[in-house]
């Protein structure tokens, strides 16, 4: 019964940042403008929410690691074979541009992010890829 929640609850956090993940892929495939990056940067927020969540409930559930943060769940993801090295820093680097977002308010900086963000959307993609295999 304990195990069929926690596969329940990992399935629901999966639906959850596949969801967000189509969403960002959505305003990373629109036309340019700014309303668009502001939106792709919004919508990078709630997506790398709803993954490191999810890395956090998978861990735990089918590792038995607890995660209190998202870079804790990247490095026990890398420990657990859902990241490989260059990924494990790549995803790291995106927790740091996360961090970053409230800042978008310098242009500058909003659009380096927004440039950044195709290959996050993409590694995001392949960990839970990774998660639904597994």
């Amino acid at each position: 019964m304990v195990e069929e929640i926690a596969v329940q609850i990992i399935v629901e956090k999966l639906k959850q940042a596949k969801n967000a993940l189509i969403t960002l892929e959505e305003a990373l495939n629109a036309d340019f403008s700014l309303f668009v990056r502001d939106a792709a940067i919004q919508r990078f927020e709630y997506t790398v929410e709803a993954v490191w969540k999810l890395l956090q409930v998978y861990l735990k559930e089918s590792e038995g690691l607890i995660c209190a943060s998202p870079k804790s769940a990247l490095r026990d993801a890398k420990k657990v074979g859902l990241l490989n090295d260059s990924e494990t820093e790549r995803a790291l680097e995106m927790i740091d541009d996360r961090n970053l977002t409230s800042h978008t308010y310098h242009a500058e900086i909003a659009q380096a992010l927004f440039k950044r963000l195709p290959s996050y959307s993409e590694l995001m993609k392949h960990v839970l890829e990774r998660i639904e295999k597994s």
